[in-house]
């Protein structure tokens, strides 16, 4: 006889941090990741599900937002860099537009919800960016036709690099403020200047994934994303810092970036959370863990390094990286200016 159903429930995944729902179809138990490790956001995901499996019979014309959004938080979440970023955007978006339909939605409906949201154009834009990802997924499977997402214009990139000396004092902020800070903070700065990483890679960075003989550095993951990432030669310095951490703090397994042996789940970089803290401490300035990457980037450009290399190091388009740095660096528009003096 099928097993009788408990209906659905959420269960937390240890090893992937995060909760899964999970029910039953006669004798098999399914699965699916709500992409989030917080438990009030993944019972509105479940809360959700349970509303899409009740109405999965519904024709396109019927296909309401919330179905279109779990759908994709299964289907889809897993693959990207930073799962609990679409859990996050699904959380701010269900309220707004889970219960109406897809077909229904207006440009209007996308700039109220930006109004009332009252955030940042680049967090409307990323959370509408979720929203016209999940709408499109749905409509490849439901065979509809999606309607156009407005999303904010993007904002501008900030240029906001350090000096060799706000690095150093940064650092240094890092180690004397072992009360209200973590001492994997040195660790981390260190290798996001040295190796431009983004945020998540290092902090899913692996011991395995690092050859301290051969001096080889590879930033792969095992789920492959769109986020560019390299495999790098590891800097001489970087290289000290690195031996000392495997040798007196860590073992050869587990991450690299780690607190009393558990992975980071984030650096804190709110004004309350342990970089921001450093930060303050350092008496710096819109600094953010990104700013150290744009910071490897803006040394290597003012260094004179060929721009397709420094693309090369940050795991990063040409263009992204042109648009980026190409003004750092010293030999900018020189042939143009040569001609031009003449």
């Amino acid at each position: 006889m099928p097993r009788p159903s408990r209906g659905a429930y959420l269960k937390y995944h240890v090893p992937r941090k995060r909760f899964y729902v999970y029910w039953y179809e006669g004798e098999a138990l399914k699965k699916r990741s709500t992409g989030t490790s917080d438990g009030r956001e993944a019972e509105k995901i479940l809360s959700t599900f349970i509303e899409e499996r009740n109405a999965d019979s519904a024709g396109p014309e019927e296909y309401i937002v919330a179905q279109a959004l779990t759908l994709y938080a299964e289907g889809h979440a897993d693959s990207t860099e930073a799962p609990e970023r679409i859990g996050y955007a699904i959380s701010a978006l269900l309220p707004f537009f889970g219960k109406r339909l897809v077909q229904s939605l207006t440009e209007h409906d996308f700039k109220t919800y930006a109004k009332k949201r009252g955030r940042a154009a680049g967090t409307i834009r990323r959370e509408l960016g979720t929203l016209r990802a999940a709408i499109n997924y749905a409509a490849r499977s439901r065979k509809f036709t999606p309607p156009h997402v407005y999303l904010p214009k993007k904002p501008k990139g900030k240029d906001r690099w350090l000096t060799r000396t706000e690095a150093a004092s940064l650092l240094n902020a890092a180690r004397i403020s072992r009360k209200d800070t973590r001492q994997y903070l040195p660790l981390f700065i260190v290798m996001a200047l040295y190796t431009g990483a983004r945020k998540g890679a290092l902090l899913e960075l692996q011991w395995t994934q690092i050859n301290l003989e051969t001096g080889r550095l590879n930033l792969h993951g095992e789920v492959e994303t769109n986020k560019g990432r390299s495999i790098l030669p590891i800097p001489r310095r970087l290289m000290t810092f690195l031996r000392y951490a495997y040798a007196k703090r860590y073992s050869d397994t587990g991450y690299v970036i780690n607190d009393k042996g558990q992975q980071i789940k984030d650096i804190g970089d709110g004004r309350n959370g342990s970089f921001g803290r450093v930060v303050t401490k350092a008496g710096l300035h819109g600094v953010t863990p990104h700013t150290l990457r744009h910071t490897c980037g803006t040394w290597l450009a003012q260094a004179g390094t060929p721009l397709w290399q420094i693309g090369g190091w940050l795991g990063q388009s040409q263009e992204r990286t042109t648009e980026a740095y190409a003004h750092h660096h010293p030999d900018h528009l020189g042939a143009a200016l040569a001609n031009m003096d003449r």
